[in-house]
């Protein structure tokens, strides 16, 4: 059986040609842009990238593989999150 969603050896193995090429350190910095996103939104992302305090031992790009659903998930449940808790005023909204 395939373990789907974690096998990234492929990707780095056997790159398309007419990919972006690019260097770990430029992973890295996305890396840090999605999980500060990630952070702005919903609960705090690890400081897991190569080198940080909680290094979990995968590159930068597959954070930043994984990372996006992380807030796109905390993206969904923004709203609904927020409705519930926050008392809006005026015409638009009432309870």
């Amino acid at each position: 059986m395939d373990d789907h969603g974690d096998d990234f050896g492929r990707w780095l193995e056997e790159p398309h040609p007419g990919a972006v090429q690019r260097t770990e350190e430029e992973w890295e910095q996305i890396a840090r842009y999605v999980r500060h996103a990630g952070n702005k939104i919903g609960p705090a992302l690890l400081l897991c990238l190569p080198g940080e305090p909680q290094e979990c031992g995968r590159t930068a790009q597959q954070h930043v593989l994984a990372w996006p659903a992380a807030v796109k998930a905390a993206a969904h449940d923004a709203p609904a999150a927020d409705a519930s808790t926050t008392q809006h005023e005026g015409p638009y909204l009432t309870r």
